[in-house]
């Protein structure tokens, strides 16, 4: 019985390192003889007119986004807001706030 289960642990070893080494050499086959793109120059996009004007395109839409000026995003807001509460006194000269502070 026990030679049975270390021959069929044996066979099942084999089959999945040849499984492996197959996929792993299949892999680098590809990699290596598919034939590589020609990478092209990065398109300079020209700047728009108006800063608050945002111009995002792909290939198959174009989509233009005019921010309100003086516009700070919704993320931004909620990052300083939380960003006030662990700021301390020292990055505010001349403000003392809580027990001994103004002794310094």
């Amino acid at each position: 019985m026990f030679k049975d289960v270390m021959k069929w642990n044996t066979r099942m070893s084999v089959v999945y390192a040849l499984g492996i080494w197959t996929m792993v050499g299949s892999y680098a086959y590809i990699k290596y003889t598919s034939p590589k793109e020609d990478v092209s120059a990065p398109v300079e996009e020209e700047e728009p007119d108006d800063p608050n004007k945002h111009i995002y395109q792909g290939k198959h839409l174009r989509s233009v986004v005019i921010y309100k000026k003086d516009f700070v995003p919704y993320s931004t807001r909620i990052y300083n807001f939380i960003k006030s509460f662990s700021e301390g006194t020292d990055s505010r000269p001349g403000v003392a706030s809580g027990p001994g502070q103004g002794d310094k």
